[in-house]
């Protein structure tokens, strides 16, 4: 294995470092000198050019995702529905639900926070939540990167996504009332 495939590995399984290198933010010299120590690799400017190399072809393609990404949300639509909650049970529930998962096992709801009732095994729940769904082209489903530009756009508000379901062309974010206005501010700033 090369120097430069032995850089690339390293850095797979980084995410962080593969974001600092797209946006240009590293300081490639000390980030050498740690994959060196690490990699117990001796020619540290070997590592050096690998990154410099692999930093360029991020920062191209990011750019070109980046744009497929936007391109898809300006041409998608966003709803607001109050007044949900969401509840994590061990056993099926007998509710009129909007969204029903069945993970083996394990059941989560999306329902109307009036739909509750008294349930028996119950594992997690969280009441006056917001849905926000985004309705997007068909493009969509082939389109990497839009769930993780929408989380990250999210996390880096400080704004807790409860729960997330990404089917065919609709995005499904359901966050706490109190994040909700935030949340919707900062998604319609990127779609349409």
């Amino acid at each position: 294995m090369t120097i430069a495939q032995e850089v690339r590995e390293y850095l797979k399984n980084r995410p962080y470092i593969l974001e600092a290198l797209e946006k240009g933010i590293v300081n490639l010299s000390e980030l050498s000198r740690q994959i060196q120590k690490e990699l117990k690799i001796k020619n540290i400017i070997a590592i050096k050019a690998a990154l410099r190399r692999f930093a360029e072809e991020l920062q191209k393609h990011k750019h070109k995702r980046e744009e497929k990404v936007l391109k898809i949300l300006k041409a998608s639509t966003i709803t607001l529905h109050d007044g949900n909650s969401v509840v994590v049970t061990t056993k099926p529930l007998e509710t009129e639900d909007k969204i029903k998962v069945n993970l083996g096992g394990k059941f989560v709801y999306l329902t109307d926070k009036n739909n509750l009732g008294k349930i028996n095994g119950v594992l997690q729940k969280h009441e006056d939540c917001v849905m926000i769904v985004i309705h997007s082209p068909a493009e969509l489903e082939a389109t990497p990167g839009v769930v993780a530009f929408l989380t990250s756009l999210l996390a880096e508000q400080n704004i807790n996504i409860v729960e997330f379901i990404s089917c065919w062309t609709d995005t499904i974010i359901v966050v706490e009332k109190k994040d909700s206005l935030k949340t919707y501010a900062i998604l319609s700033s990127v779609i349409r």
